[in-house]
C-alpha cells in the first residue's frame, strides 16, 4: 500500500450500493443494543463488515470480509435502532463500529444523519480513520465523537502488526483537531508488540499535541477472538502472547498521564 503526496491512502472506499427499489445498502455484521465500552453512556453499537486492515490481535477477524455481513438498507438499520431511541437519547447513543465504518462511507453517512436529525441522538464513529483522507469534512457533521484507534506510532511496526501505513491515521488525528472534533483515543497494549516505552512515549507526546482529545483508552491485548481465527481457518499469530500485567497497563497509563491527559 502506498500513499500519495496529500497523505491520503492508496486504499479505496466503497462505492455506494443500492437494492432494486433505489434504497441505500450496507452490509451489516452485528448489533448491540446495550453496550457500555464502545462511548458515553449506554450505546447501540453497529457492527459493519469490511476492513482493510489485517491487525494481528483482531478480535473479530469475521468482519474482515465485508460479505460475511448480512445486506440492510438504511432505513432498516434506523428502524431497529429506533426502538430504543427514547432510551439512548438520555443514557448514551449510537456507535458505528466494525470491521472498518469508513470503508462503507456512503451507508454510514446516512445512517448517522438519520440517527442525528430523525432521533437526536448522540453519535460516536469507532475507526482507525485509514480512510477519512478521501472524505471532506462535511462527511463528518453529524458524529459528535470519534473513536480513533492508533495501532502504533512507529511506522514499520505499525506495518507489521496491521498491513497498512500509520500516516493516514496520524493525519486524520491531526485533521479532527483542527476540526475542533472531540476524540477518544484507542490504544491496544499488546506484549511485545505495542509495549516499547520509548514507543509509547512517542505516542503520548503526539496525542498530547492534539486539541480536542477527551481521553486515551488503554484497551489490555486478550485472547477472546482466537477461537474465531481458528474456526476462519486463519493462522493466529499470538498464540504465545499472554494479556499484559497489571504493572505494564500502570506503566502506559502513567506515561499518558504524565502529559496531562486522562488515561483508563
Amino acid at each position: 500500500m502506498t500513499e500519495n503526496h496529500t497523505g491520503k491512502s492508496s486504499g479505496l472506499i466503497d462505492p455506494a450500493c443500492v437494492d432494486e427499489q433505489g434504497r441505500l445498502t450496507g452490509f451489516v455484521h452485528s448489533t448491540v443494543a446495550n453496550s457500555a465500552v464502545d462511548g458515553p453512556g449506554m450505546r447501540f453499537v453497529l457492527f459493519v463488515s469490511g476492513c482493510h486492515f489485517r491487525c494481528l490481535y483482531c478480535h473479530n477477524p469475521d468482519t474482515i470480509k465485508k460479505r460475511n455481513g448480512r445486506v440492510m438498507t438504511a432505513d432498516q438499520v434506523i428502524e431497529e435502532i429506533a426502538e430504543y431511541a427514547s432510551f439512548l437519547r438520555f443514557a448514551g447513543g449510537l456507535t458505528i463500529s466494525g470491521g472498518e465504518p469508513l470503508l462503507q462511507a456512503d451507508f454510514v453517512k446516512e445512517i448517522f444523519y438519520l440517527a442525528k436529525h430523525d432521533y437526536n441522538l448522540h453519535t460516536a464513529l469507532d475507526t482507525q480513520g485509514f480512510l477519512a483522507g478521501q472524505l471532506e469534512d462535511e462527511w463528518f457533521e453529524d458524529v459528535d465523537l470519534v473513536l480513533l484507534d492508533i495501532k502504533h506510532i512507529d511506522p514499520d511496526k505499525h506495518l507489521a502488526l496491521t498491513s497498512k501505513p500509520v500516516q493516514p491515521t496520524l493525519d486524520f488525528a491531526r485533521r479532527l483537531s483542527d476540526m475542533g472534533k472531540k476524540v477518544w483515543i484507542r490504544y491496544v497494549l499488546v506484549p511485545g508488540y505495542s509495549d516499547d516505552y520509548d514507543d509509547i512515549e512517542k505516542l503520548a507526546d503526539f496525542v498530547a499535541s492534539l486539541n480536542s482529545v477527551e481521553r486515551v483508552e488503554v484497551l489490555p491485548f486478550h485472547k477472546m477472538g482466537e477461537n474465531k481465527w481458528d474456526e476462519l481457518g486463519y493462522k493466529y499469530h499470538l498464540k504465545d502472547v499472554q494479556p499484559p500485567s497489571p504493572d505494564l497497563v500502570k506503566r502506559v497509563f502513567t506515561q499518558f498521564q504524565a502529559r496531562g491527559l486522562t488515561a483508563c
